[in-house]
Formats: C-alpha cells, structure tokens, sequence
C-alpha cells in the first residue's frame, strides 16, 4: 500500500508506538485504521480526480453524490444527454448536484452520470489523529483480551479495546459520514 492510501502519516504513528515508520506491523495497522474509517464514512476522504459515477434521480430539485468534498465537476450526463452547469443545474462542495430552471431530477434509477474530483488534497488533522489512535490500539492490543497478567504486572486494555472506537472516532465519523439518512 502506498502511503498516499494511509489517512495518517506512518512517522506520526511509529512516534507514538516506538518502532520504525517502515515496520510492516505498523503499516498494517495503519492500513487497516484507514479502511475501517473509510468505511465508516462511506467515501475515500482522499482527493479523487475525474471520478465517473452514476446516480439515481430522485424526482426532486437535488440529488446527493457519493462522496465529498466536491472539489469540481467537469460534466453532467441525465440519460445521456450532457447538461451545462450554471444553466441546468449547480453543484455544492457538500455534495449536492441541484437541477435549475424549476426542474427536477427524474425518478428513475441510474439516469444521471457525473464526473466530478471530490476529497481532501490534505487529510483534515481530525481524521489523522483518530485514525493514528486506532491504530495504535490496533498495533498494540491483543484481539479479544481485556487483561493480560505476567508474573507481578497486569495490564487491562480500556473501553476501546473492548467496544473498538472512541468517542473522538464517534465523533469524526459522524462529522464526516455522507449519505447517512439512507441506513435503516
């Protein structure tokens, strides 16, 4: 995996854990902390040029897109038909493509193909810092144990360990979701 893929820097990481930013653990964890936050906001957070999705229509003025930040959108297809920005439709950085002129878009599923680059060029310091933190619970706690004693010294893994989130991670995932008024 390149770094570029990570969400947090491997030396900010091996600082807190004490190893090389080359360990392969290390990277593994980090890899891992990374997808699982990706997951979790249902985007790539990471800038994407000339990205070509295609939505559905939702008989309304707007549609939401798959990801953001959108940072640009170079073209608008609706059933094939290319559209012109400014005069039939706009876009928001949030996400949101909305049709102009007192249209809306159909009603159907897949009608509208968008290429657009939406992401962060620099990935905001939040999403750094609980991905390194769940990384290094990743790096350092043993799956499925709370505590672990040898000899005189026992050590008890907190509640991250146990549920595997903090609340800062909570936090950014929620500031950061996209398309969450579609979860059941």
């Amino acid at each position: 995996m390149a770094t570029t893929d990570y969400l947090a820097e491997p030396a900010d990481l091996a600082v807190w854990l004490g190893v090389p930013a080359d360990d392969p653990k290390l990277r593994q964890a980090l890899a891992a902390a990374s997808s699982r936050f990706r997951g979790a906001v249902r985007h790539p957070v990471t800038a994407v040029t000339g990205d070509v999705v295609t939505v559905d229509g939702t008989g309304r003025e707007s549609v939401p897109l798959p990801a953001a930040p959108v940072t640009a959108v170079s073209e608008v297809r609706l059933d094939g038909a290319l559209l012109a920005e400014a005069a039939d439709f706009s876009w928001s950085s949030d996400g949101y493509l909305r049709r102009l002129g007192g249209q809306v878009w159909p009603d159907r599923l897949r009608c509208i193909q968008v290429t657009y680059s939406h992401g962060y060029e620099v990935v905001p310091e939040d999403i750094a810092e609980v991905v390194i933190d769940q990384a290094r619970a990743l790096y350092t706690v043993l799956p499925g144990v709370q505590t672990r004693q040898v000899g005189g010294q026992s050590v008890t893994f907190g509640v991250q360990a146990a549920i595997g989130v903090t609340a800062q991670w909570t936090a950014a995932v929620e500031r950061y979701r996209l398309n969450a008024g579609d979860r059941p």
